[in-house]
């Protein structure tokens, strides 16, 4: 027996065991879905900043409306907006109010059932595209809202 064979005998055939390759796949598929989670987490929070964005654009323009003689327009095709689309692929929503009637009916309500505009309510229904009035609500968390008349716009939820 040589020393190359004995050697090769306590040290084996410098291959990979089936257990090592298990193990390998194992950390690199956890590796890889923490990865996937925190890249989704950033693309959902991409979506939410240029929904804010695209928000204020159309709050400056409304603006421009309130600013003049001429009254706010009854939909966002007023301002050449009727087609433009959330991050998440449906249209804004835009609710002018009718202050002849009150706003109480109409208008998107805090915790504590105070609208959150005096003119109009403009906002994005968010990831799961589902809203309601109040922003307590479930389906309304993950809404985009411009409250405050301006003075907030942002996450339902962090409002």
């Amino acid at each position: 027996m040589t020393l190359r064979q004995s050697l090769r005998g306590r040290v084996g055939n410098g291959g990979w065991t089936l257990v090592e390759l298990l193990m390998v796949l194992a950390i690199v598929g956890i590796l890889s879905s923490l990865t996937m989670l925190k890249m989704q987490d950033m693309i959902e929070r991409a979506r939410v900043a240029k929904a804010i964005g695209d928000i204020e654009a159309i709050q400056l323009e409304l603006a421009g409306f309130e600013a003049g003689d001429d009254s706010l327009p009854s939909s966002l095709a007023g301002i050449g907006r009727a087609a433009y689309l959330d991050p998440w692929g449906r249209p804004y929503v835009y609710v002018k109010f009718d202050l002849s009637k009150g706003i109480a009916g109409q208008a998107r309500k805090d915790r504590f059932l105070v609208p959150l505009n005096s003119t109009y309510d403009l906002y994005s229904m968010g990831k799961d595209g589902q809203s309601q009035s109040p922003l307590t609500a479930k389906a309304s968390l993950d809404d985009v809202i411009r409250a405050n008349d301006g003075g907030f716009i942002g996450l339902a939820a962090h409002y």
